[in-house]
């Protein structure tokens, strides 16, 4: 079993986290780009990343020395006023965005991806008006826990436990144009999509199917909000997913990679899009609060030095040849550094993750036969091979 040495000898008898994550395996303790550390000494490899979060890596000395300078300068105000760090950010995530996009926008902060399509949904039923409040999307994907976001999720045995789900959103099978345009009537005001369902298995879309959602959602007025919380960032080779297939969506949430560690979500909309939000419809009081907003800019800062998009697409593919070459591996799948092995005749890939856990890689199974791997952008190819030697063992 993985090694585990949790000092107990100071805690409570009863455990005292809500059980919402199960029982965790290991403690870690320290961690230093794509390396952590557990309590007991044992080195891994993360090639998880937080669930595609720590992309420049654990410790990054760039985001160290900014997170100790800002919380030496300022931490926090309200939003009844003003400060640069927020200010900075906001224009660097519509700078890239920009690139990304040729249009203008405007960004609202806040602290998470669930926060983030939150926001989106509010924005698409003012930009709907009322009686248009729908919001459609995908079987299988994820778009948080909050129970707007969660209801967005396409994933129904998530439901359950939280009914009655709040109204107002629809599902299609992901990835079929026809059923979602069948699924489109007078009171749909968005279509909300991922260009790769992290969480539904890392599965990408097909660039012709965004490219259908886009005109679909031009000849009916409605708005393409992307959920790019896991793909945007430079994971998928791209800053964000949705530039593979050449579309232009009227609303992108991110987070995840945008902090590198730190929590930070953000939503982007064109600024015709973003005007119908009016003073009170919206807010949060760590919403561009200063700390967060200064990672935010130098994680931006840093990936554009290093080219994150063309190192995440180079080390992407030589990854997914190398597990690809394993035997028992079926087939590898996703964008960049955001893959998916899928285990050779239905092989139990929680097994496999514990196997792999045990020899000092962290992964996760995705699905029941399919282990996710996300190692940070700057993972060298020596870790990469040592990651896949560690792989083709618990295989063999």
């Amino acid at each position: 079993m993985a090694s585990h040495s949790f000092d107990t000898s100071a805690a409570p008898v009863a455990c005292p986290f809500m059980p919402v994550f199960g029982a965790p395996q290991v403690m870690f303790v320290r961690g230093a780009g794509t390396e952590l550390w557990d309590d007991g000494g044992k080195r891994y490899l993360d090639f998880l990343c937080g669930l595609a979060v720590t992309s420049l890596g654990h410790s990054h000395p760039v985001i160290t020395e900014t997170i100790a300078r800002q919380a030496g300068t300022l931490l926090h105000v309200s939003n009844l006023f003003a400060n640069d760090a927020a200010t900075r950010a906001a224009i660097d995530v519509d700078a890239l965005l920009a690139e990304a996009t040729g249009e203008q926008g405007q960004v609202f902060f806040c602290n998470s991806g669930a926060e983030a399509n939150e926001a989106a949904i509010k924005l698409a039923r003012k930009f709907g008006g009322r009686g248009r409040f729908v919001v459609v999307s995908a079987f299988g994907s994820f778009h948080g826990r909050t129970l707007a976001s969660l209801a967005a999720t396409g994933q129904p045995a998530k439901h359950e436990p939280f009914q009655p789900m709040p109204e107002g959103f629809r599902h299609v099978p992901y990835d079929d144009l026809d059923a979602l345009a069948a699924s489109i009537d007078p009171s749909v005001a968005a279509v909300l999509i991922e260009t790769v369902q992290g969480e539904g298995g890392v599965v990408p879309a097909d660039p012709e199917y965004l490219r259908g959602i886009r005109a679909l959602c031009d000849e009916r007025g409605m708005l393409m909000m992307v959920d790019e919380v896991q793909t945007g960032f430079a994971r998928t080779g791209e800053w964000f997913g949705f530039q593979h297939a050449g579309v232009v969506p009227d609303v992108v949430t991110l987070a995840k990679g945008m902090g590198n560690g730190f929590p930070v979500g953000a939503v982007w909309a064109k600024r015709d899009v973003a005007a119908v939000f009016r003073p009170g419809d919206h807010g949060s009081t760590y919403s561009g609060t200063a700390i967060a907003t200064a990672v935010v800019s130098a994680v931006i800062a840093e990936m554009r030095a290093i080219d994150a998009p063309a190192l995440a697409a180079k080390k992407g593919e030589y990854l997914r040849t190398a597990l690809a070459a394993i035997p028992g591996v079926a087939n590898v799948r996703g964008q960049g550094l955001l893959l998916a092995a899928e285990l050779a005749g239905g092989r139990d890939a929680k097994a496999v993750y514990t196997d792999l856990l045990d020899r000092g890689l962290v992964t996760n199974a995705v699905t029941g036969t399919a282990i996710r791997l996300a190692p940070p952008l700057t993972v060298s190819e020596a870790e990469m091979d040592e990651a896949v030697a560690m792989f083709a063992a618990a295989l063999a």
